[in-house]
C-alpha cells in the first residue's frame, strides 16, 4: 500500500481525480466519510466561512475539486426594516495578506491576516448566493452552508428576536420548502474576542446558552444549528465551559482563531491548533453537540490529531490560501492542491495516517474497511 500511495502522490500531482474518495475505498480500503451539521460527506475537509466563500465562481470551482462542504462567508443578521445590531461587523474586507507566523516555541506556520469581518453586499445578494449553494447541495455535488452573525446583546440587556426572526426566515425561504433541515452556522467571530463585548465570562456563556434556541425558535421550519466558538480571551478551562454552555447546537466548531490584541488581528498557526487539541484533551466526558475541528490543519496528520479528540469533519481556511510552491501539486486549483497533499502525501497525508494508526493497532478494520468515523466515535477525551 506504501508503493501505491507514492504512485497515486506523483499522478496526481497532475490532475486529481472528482472521485478520490472512491478511489481510496476501492484501493486502500479506507471509508473517509465524514459528516457535518449530521450530514453525511464524502472525506472530512471543508472550507470555513470567510473571504474564500463569498461568490457562485468559488462555490463551482469547490464543486469540481470535490471538496467535501463549504461555509459561506458569515452574513450579518438584520430586521424588517434593515436595521443591523451587529453592523460594526459589516465591515469590507482588506486584501488577504499570507504570511509565516513563528508560534511560541519557534516552530514556523503560515496565518492569514486581512481587517475585514463579515458581509458587507446586500442581504439579497447573500440570498442569490445561498440560492446557488442550495442547487449545488440538492445535485449532491457540494453540501454548502450560511453562517450568520446573529446580534449579541450586553448581559443586561433583551436579544433583538426581530433580527432573528426576519434573517432566518428569508434563510429558510432561500433554502427552499419542503427540502431537508436548515442548516445554520453561527459564528463567533475570532475578532468578536478583542471586542469590549466579550470582555465578561457571563455574558459569553448567557450567549452561547440563549442563542442556538432563539435561532430554533425564528426558524419556520427544522433547523440544525452549528456554534463556531471562538478562542475568548480567558483561560484554557473557560473554553470547556464554553463547551458545555452550547449544548442546545447541533455541533461545535473548535475554535475560531487566536487575537492578537496589539495588532488588532486575528491569527493561525502553532499557537492555535496546540491551544485546540489541548482544550479538545481536558473535555470532560458525556454527551455533548458533534464536534468540527478547525485551526492549522496542514496536514492528514492534524486531520487525525482533531478526529482523534472527537471532531468528525474539519474546516479549513489557511491551508487553501498557501503559495503554489508550497502544494506538491504541479496542476488544479488551491483546492485541489491542498486536498492532494492533505489525503495522498505519502508521509503526513490522511491515507498514510490512517495506515500507520492500523498498523499500531490504534485503528481496525470493521467490514473489511478502515473508517475516518470510527476516530471520532472512539475518540478518549482525559479528565
Amino acid at each position: 500500500m506504501r508503493s501505491e500511495l507514492e504512485r497515486d502522490f506523483e499522478r496526481f500531482k497532475r490532475e486529481l481525480p472528482g472521485d478520490f474518495a472512491d478511489h481510496v475505498r476501492e484501493t486502500y480500503g479506507i471509508d473517509l466519510t465524514a459528516r457535518y451539521l449530521g450530514e453525511a460527506v464524502p472525506h472530512p475537509v471543508g472550507k470555513g466561512s470567510g473571504q474564500l466563500s463569498l461568490n457562485q465562481n468559488q462555490l463551482a470551482e469547490d464543486a469540481r475539486a470535490g471538496l467535501a462542504f463549504v461555509v459561506l462567508k458569515t452574513v450579518i443578521a438584520q430586521d424588517e426594516a434593515g436595521s443591523q445590531s451587529m453592523a460594526a461587523w459589516a465591515i469590507h474586507e482588506t486584501k488577504m495578506t499570507v504570511e509565516r507566523r513563528r508560534a511560541a516555541g519557534g516552530r514556523p506556520g503560515w496565518t492569514v491576516t486581512w481587517k475585514g469581518r463579515g458581509w458587507d453586499r446586500s442581504f439579497d445578494e447573500y440570498l442569490g448566493l445561498m440560492r446557488a449553494g442550495r442547487d449545488l447541495t440538492r445535485a449532491g455535488r457540494l453540501l454548502v452552508v450560511p453562517s450568520v452573525q446573529y446580534h449579541l446583546p450586553r448581559l443586561e440587556d433583551p436579544f433583538r428576536d426581530a433580527e432573528y426572526r426576519y434573517t432566518t426566515r428569508l434563510l429558510a425561504d432561500a433554502w427552499g420548502a419542503g427540502e431537508p433541515p436548515l442548516l445554520v452556522e453561527k459564528d463567533f467571530s475570532p475578532t468578536l474576542a478583542g471586542d469590549s463585548l466579550a470582555g465578561d465570562r457571563d455574558q459569553i456563556l448567557r450567549w452561547l446558552r440563549d442563542v442556538p434556541g432563539r435561532i430554533r425558535a425564528a426558524a419556520p421550519r427544522a433547523v440544525r444549528i452549528a456554534v463556531k466558538l471562538m478562542n475568548a480571551r480567558f483561560d484554557d478551562a473557560f473554553q470547556n465551559e464554553m463547551m458545555d454552555a452550547c449544548r442546545g447546537a447541533d455541533a461545535l466548531i473548535c475554535f475560531n482563531r487566536l487575537f492578537d490584541a496589539q495588532q488588532a488581528v486575528a491569527y493561525g498557526g502553532w499557537d492555535l491548533s496546540d491551544r485546540n487539541l489541548r482544550v479538545l484533551d481536558a473535555m470532560a466526558p458525556g454527551v455533548r453537540p458533534a464536534l468540527c475541528g478547525t485551526g492549522n490543519i496542514c496536514s492528514g496528520r492534524m486531520i487525525v490529531e482533531y478526529a482523534r479528540r472527537g471532531c468528525e469533519s474539519m474546516q479549513l481556511h489557511t491551508f487553501f490560501q498557501l503559495p503554489l510552491s508550497q502544494y506538491p501539486a504541479t496542476h488544479g486549483s488551491r483546492t485541489q492542491r491542498a486536498l492532494h497533499a492533505l489525503l495522498f502525501d505519502p508521509a503526513d497525508g490522511l491515507v498514510a495516517a490512517l495506515l500507520e494508526l492500523e498498523a499500531a493497532g490504534g485503528l481496525e478494520r470493521r467490514d473489511g474497511a478502515l473508517h475516518f468515523l470510527d476516530l471520532a466515535a472512539g475518540a478518549h477525551h482525559p479528565g
